[in-house]
C-alpha cells in the first residue's frame, strides 16, 4: 500500500512537470534580491488563485506569501520555499538565462517556489482526502538580512501567522547528489552563522619612517596568525567550527602606513558551545593588537543559528521519499534561515539531488539543476503531507 502511495504521488506530480518547467523558468529568468520579490511573490499569487480551495495571505514579513489550505480539525502542516535570488552575474547561456543584471537564482530557489506551486496544486485537488490544514510558506529574504539583523523567516515567524503550525518541511535542491536521491540528516545540519568586523587600530605615518608609527597591517598580521591557527588547537578537531575571513582593507598609497585595517569574516559552527569558544578566541586573537602597542574594536552580528532536524520528521520525509536512494549526513558549513523555525517546532530540511553531468555548485554563476528533480520535489511534498493528515 505504501509503494502504491508513493507511486501514485510520483504519478501526479510527472503530470504537472510541464508546468514545474515553465514556472521554475520564469522565476529564473525574473529573480529578485532578498526584500524585493514583488515580481515573484505577484507570480506565486497569480498561480495559487488558479487552484481551488486557498486562502492567500500576502505581504508577510515583507513580500512573504502563506497559502492556507483546511479541510476540518487535525493538524497543521507548514511546507516552506524560499523566493529570492543572489547578487550574481549569470554566466548561463540557456534562454531562461536571469534577465535581470547582477542578479541570478544561483542556489536554487527558483526551483523551490516552483515545487512547492506543484505540491499547492496536487493538494488542492486531493484536499477532500485530508483532515487538517497546510500552510505554503513561501519566503522572501533567506539569503540576507535587513539593517535590524533580521532574515525573511524571522520576519514571517514576527506575523504570528505560522504560531499554529505543529509540523514543517522544507526542501533544498542539492547539486553534488543526482537525481532520485535525498540527503537527511538528524540533529545539526547547517551551521550557526555569525559575522565579524574586526578594526586593528594603530599609529599612521610616513612609510619611510616606521619607527615612529604603531603599524596596524603589521598588528594585523601578528591577530590572523592566532585566528588562523585555532582550528585544531583551541577547537576540539572532533567538533565542527571554523573562522573565515572574506575581506580584508588597509590603506590607500604606497608610502603611508595607514591608521587602521579592517578585518570581515564569519564565525560557523554545530554546537552552542563551540560557538560560544570561537567568538572568545576571536576576542582574544585580536587582543594582540592591544598587547603589541595598538588598540581594536571587535563587532559580532549574530546570525541563523545552526539547522536542527528532528528525527520524527525524517523519518516522515524518508517514508514520503520511500523507493529513492537516502544519504545521510550534514550538509555542510552553509547557513539557513529555515533554522529559526527548527528551532520553534519540530521540522528538517532536506537536500534534493539534482546534479548535472558537469556538477555546478551553489552560487556558481553557471548554476543550474536537472529539471526531472522538480517532481521528485513534488511528490515527496505531498507524500510528507499525506503521511501527516490521510484521513
Amino acid at each position: 500500500m505504501k509503494q502504491r502511495n508513493v507511486l501514485n504521488h510520483r504519478k501526479k506530480a510527472e503530470a504537472v512537470y510541464p508546468e514545474l518547467v515553465k514556472w521554475r523558468r520564469d522565476f529564473h529568468k525574473h529573480p529578485e534580491l532578498s526584500f524585493n520579490e514583488k515580481r515573484t511573490s505577484e507570480k506565486v499569487i497569480e498561480v495559487l488563485q488558479s487552484f481551488d480551495g486557498f486562502h492567500i495571505q500576502s505581504n508577510v514579513g515583507g513580500y512573504g506569501v502563506i497559502a492556507s489550505l483546511s479541510n476540518g480539525d487535525g493538524p497543521v502542516i507548514g511546507l516552506r520555499a524560499d523566493m529570492d535570488a543572489l547578487p550574481i552575474q549569470e554566466q548561463s547561456v540557456c534562454e531562461y538565462a536571469s534577465r535581470n543584471p547582477g542578479v541570478m537564482h544561483a542556489c536554487g530557489h527558483d526551483a523551490h517556489t516552483a515545487i512547492l506551486l506543484g505540491a499547492a496544486k496536487i493538494l488542492s485537488e486531493n484536499r477532500k482526502h485530508l483532515k487538517g490544514t497546510i500552510k505554503l510558506i513561501f519566503q522572501p529574504a533567506e539569503e540576507a538580512c535587513d539593517e535590524n539583523g533580521e532574515s525573511g523567516a524571522v520576519k514571517m515567524l514576527q506575523s504570528g501567522f505560522l504560531d499554529d503550525i505543529d509540523r514543517a518541511v522544507a526542501l533544498h535542491m542539492c547539486p553534488w547528489q543526482p537525481r532520485g536521491t535525498i540527503q537527511l540528516h538528524d540533529g545539526p545540519s547547517m551551521a550557526n552563522n555569525d559575522e565579524f568586523d574586526l578594526a586593528i587600530k594603530g599609529r599612521g605615518g610616513h612609510g619611510g619612517y616606521p619607527q615612529d608609527t604603531i603599524d596596524p597591517l603589521w598588528l594585523s598580521a601578528q591577530v590572523l596568525q592566532a585566528l588562523y591557527s585555532m582550528n585544531g588547537r583551541k577547537i576540539d578537531p572532533l567538533q565542527v567550527g571554523t573562522i573565515s575571513l572574506g575581506q580584508i582593507h588597509g590603506g590607500k598609497a604606497h608610502n603611508i602606513i595607514p591608521d587602521e585595517v579592517m578585518v570581515k569574516g564569519t564565525i560557523r559552527s554545530y554546537e552552542k558551545n563551540v560557538r560560544l569558544t570561537l567568538i572568545d578566541e576571536l576576542e582574544n586573537a585580536a587582543s594582540l593588537a592591544s598587547a603589541l602597542g595598538g588598540s581594536y574594536e571587535l563587532r559580532i552580528n549574530e546570525g541563523e543559528p545552526a539547522l536542527l532536524n528532528h528525527p520524527y520528521i525524517n523519518e516522515i520525509i524518508e517514508k514520503a521519499a520511500e523507493g529513492f536512494h537516502i544519504v545521510k549526513k550534514p550538509f555542510g558549513m552553509g547557513s539557513e534561515d529555515f533554522s529559526y523555525i527548527t528551532e520553534k517546532i519540530p521540522a528538517a530540511m532536506f537536500f534534493l539531488g539534482c546534479r548535472l553531468e558537469e556538477e555546478r555548485g551553489l552560487h556558481h554563476p553557471q548554476f543550474d539543476i536537472d529539471e526531472s528533480a522538480l517532481v521528485d520535489g513534488t511528490a515527496i511534498l505531498v507524500g510528507f503531507v499525506e503521511h501527516l493528515l490521510k484521513r
